[in-house]
């Protein structure tokens, strides 16, 4: 199970590992902005993530971990917010391991300055997935878990290959830009300073 935490929304997903066989469980988003008291939004994360783990049973969670900003209060309830879904996974015994965002970014798509939408359209073609949710903290969460099974299997080297090799243009277009620089040199010999 993957946690994108978050005070007013919250990402997840679940994914079941069958031999070599990954399959998307479920992928979802905890609502909180309804609530305006920031510890009731902290109670229904622990709450919701309890009932996570009871209906579903995974093995490990993946969470990611918050990332360094400018606005501290904005971290403090961000860190509280992981501490609490952290909290519900050591309530039942469940095994946390943490990942920062460069990490799963560069996990699932090669790249560790990769947007949530290119998190997004890689997972949308591993899984399947015929509609992306609006809310892309359900495909944050999910590649949280993701990350998680790479990181502990073999599979993360290929993977990584992969997808690097999925986001760089082919030869053939890399030759283009070469022989599109030497034309340029060929027709503008003035512009080029040696």
């Amino acid at each position: 199970m993957g946690i994108d935490p978050g005070t007013t929304i919250m990402g997840y997903g679940i994914i079941r590992i069958t031999g070599k066989k990954i399959e998307l469980v479920v992928m979802g988003v905890i609502e909180l902005k309804k609530y305006a008291n920031h510890y009731i939004k902290l109670k229904h994360i622990f709450d919701r993530t309890v009932q996570l783990i009871s209906e579903y049973l995974p093995d490990e969670i993946a969470i990611e971990a918050p990332f360094f900003g400018k606005n501290v209060q904005s971290m403090l309830k961000l860190g509280r917010a992981q501490g609490v879904a952290m909290a519900a996974a050591v309530s039942r015994d469940i095994p946390i391991c943490e990942y920062a965002p460069r990490k799963i970014k560069q996990m699932i798509t090669g790249m560790g300055e990769a947007s949530k939408e290119q998190v997004a359209a890689i997972l949308k073609n591993t899984f399947n997935i015929a509609q992306l949710p609006d809310a892309l903290d359900a495909t944050d969460g999910l590649a949280a878990a993701l990350c998680h099974y790479y990181v502990t299997s073999n599979a993360a080297l290929h993977q990584i290959e992969t997808q690097k090799n999925a986001m760089q243009p082919n030869p053939t277009q890399r030759a283009k830009k070469k022989t599109s620089w030497e034309t340029f040199v060929s027709q503008h010999p003035n512009k080029v300073q040696v």
